[in-house]
């Protein structure tokens, strides 16, 4: 491999099996001025595994506007780069995507190794459709936040990935639940690639029980099923009034059966809500 001076490279880590990276990864490694990490501590330890020694430096979402404009400084200078996160391929749901972009923006080399990366691997693994998808990384934490960003995904076709801590599951699967309804599909891939390996191929509504009694352990990546096709149009408004209502008397929430309906018809969330409260009245 012919490595060029002033060059930054991405180079993806393991998600958890160390034998999963590439000897093409070792070799720029091997061959870089210097390493750019998301913790230092972290990326020493792989270092030390593959019996590497390089000067590291601090790049992670806090510090990128001063790590950024400096590891290009050297660049410009001259000297090439290693980029890695702690897991993982750089620049993917991770600040590198910053410094990716202001070194396309100074004309500095960019170069990707192919290599680990968990969206993928549990996209692969799901079971779920894989023509097409959508990455949409981490939830808010904020519960009226992650309900609009679920709200914008009512439609969506595609297999959908996020990924989640173990602290968040639970709310977080009441959420997707509430939004995309308790039998849409989903994966729940657990510790890829490590000892407690798990993938759980089961619906929302199930998940959300499960995992209510069943505190929940390691990294997630959710792999959930898209919107079924619509081939009908849009029905009448008076027909999606009477799904809320039924699934209400089947004990959710009115908000919640609006928004789940409206998911499933196209149909206005508010126009399902406003009607189905004048039903009652």
């Amino acid at each position: 491999m012919n490595f060029l001076s002033g060059t930054l490279y991405l180079v993806p880590t393991p998600i958890g099996n160390l034998g999963d990276i590439s000897p093409r990864s070792v070799e720029v490694l091997q061959s870089v001025d210097f390493v750019a990490a998301e913790d230092t501590r972290v990326s020493l330890k792989l270092l030390n595994h593959l019996e590497i020694k390089k000067p590291l430096v601090s790049y992670y979402r806090h510090n990128t506007e001063t790590s950024g404009p400096a590891i290009l400084d050297r660049l410009l200078s001259g000297e090439s780069c290693a980029l890695v996160t702690d897991a993982g391929t750089p620049a993917v749901s991770d600040p590198g995507e910053d410094l990716v972009a202001l070194c396309a923006g100074a004309g500095v080399p960019v170069v990707a190794i192919p290599g680990p990366c968990a969206l993928v691997t549990a996209l692969a693994v799901s079971g779920l459709p894989t023509g097409r998808f959508t990455f949409e990384g981490f939830l808010a934490m904020n519960k009226k936040n992650r309900r609009r960003h679920l709200e914008s995904l009512l439609r969506e076709e595609r297999t959908m990935i996020f990924y989640e801590a173990p602290h968040k599951l639970c709310a977080t699967l009441d959420d997707l639940r509430d939004t995309f309804g308790p039998e849409r599909q989903v994966a729940l891939c657990r510790e890829l690639t490590k000892l407690h390996e798990e993938v759980r191929r089961t619906t929302l509504g199930q998940a959300a029980d499960w995992y209510r009694d069943n505190p929940p352990r390691g990294e997630f990546v959710l792999v959930v099923e898209g919107c079924p096709h619509r081939e009908t149009e849009t029905p009448p408004l008076e027909e999606g009034v009477e799904r809320v209502l039924s699934l209400q008397a089947g004990g959710m929430r009115l908000k919640d059966a609006a928004r789940q309906v409206a998911g499933e018809t196209g149909l206005s969330k508010n126009d399902l809500y406003r009607s189905a409260l004048e039903a009652q009245s």
